[in-house]
């Protein structure tokens, strides 16, 4: 339900490592950044490093970009990083992580919201869900707590779905 995502870095740093070692871009990227002080000081901030560059995401599976896939296969593939990030997490630290995933549900049809609770439940992942729509998060309804925010209060916390 998650389609594997290719993932890369675009920018003028990641071109140059494409032309020269990693030790001669970092000495290009120096004079860079001093040649261009003035002109980033004034604009309030440098016109030239890594914080530039930008995340290209292709759907794997059939190489298309993601820009130009549909709002739920963009949806399924940034939640496909996401999870494997929390999977990854999980190795490296021993704990599985928090997870904040806001209106996540907005665009998932039944069988991929059903795969995304599976997975976090898997993971033993605590996780804060936003929606506006809660029968979306209908089969969590038995084992999940649910929190009702409406005129910046929040109503009595559930577990059961009204």
């Amino acid at each position: 339900p998650f389609p594997a995502a290719d993932l890369a870095v675009r920018g003028t740093p990641e071109d140059w490592l494409a032309e020269d070692a990693a030790l001669a871009v970092e000495d290009r990227l120096r004079a860079a950044l001093l040649l261009g002080r003035g002109r980033d000081a004034v604009a309030g901030g440098a016109a030239v490093g890594p914080h530039r560059s930008d995340l290209v995401v292709r759907h794997a599976p059939t190489g298309q970009p993601a820009e130009l896939c549909s709002t739920g296969e963009q949806k399924a593939l940034l939640l496909a990083i996401v999870l494997a990030d929390a999977r990854l997490r999980l190795l490296r630290c021993g704990a599985p992580p928090l997870l904040l995933l806001d209106e996540v549900t907005a665009h998932l049809d039944a069988e991929r919201r059903a795969a995304l609770f599976g997975e976090i439940e898997r993971l033993g992942a605590q996780a804060w869900l936003t929606g506006t729509d809660r029968h979306l998060f209908a089969r969590l309804a038995d084992r999940a707590q649910f929190l009702h925010v409406a005129a910046g209060r929040i109503g009595g916390s559930t577990s059961e779905m009204s």
